[in-house]
Parts: structure tokens; sequence; C-alpha cells
């Protein structure tokens, strides 16, 4: 079950990404480890983890 602190982050970074023209491609609940996982970016090149507490990073392509 989310947060309410994890809801609220959800809600002001899709809000962004929006505000920014950028496409959301995924975005997924993982009830596991309890973390949202977002793919957005004009080439899906914005991956995001935000976690149980609010908190959130930018995930890092290690191809590039």
């Amino acid at each position: 079950m989310l947060s309410e602190k994890q809801k609220d982050t959800a809600i002001f970074l899709c809000q962004l990404l929006s505000n920014l023209l950028q496409p959301i491609w995924l975005f997924r609940y993982d009830s596991t480890y309890k973390y949202i996982f977002i793919v957005a970016g004009k080439e899906e090149s914005l991956e995001i983890t935000l976690f149980e507490n609010g908190s959130w990073e930018f995930n890092q392509n290690d191809e590039a």
C-alpha cells in the first residue's frame, strides 16, 4: 500500500513531467519492494524510482 508521502510525491513528479511536456511511458508500483518505478521522456530516457518514504532518485543507464 502506498504511503501518503509516496502518493504526494508521485503526483508532484507526474505533474512536473507533464509541465515539461515529457510523456510518461510506464508507471508501476512494486508491492514487494514498495516503490514506484516511472519511465518517462521523449526517448524513454528518464527512469525514476520513488521510495515508500517519499524520496526519489534518477536511475543511471550504464549502457550510455
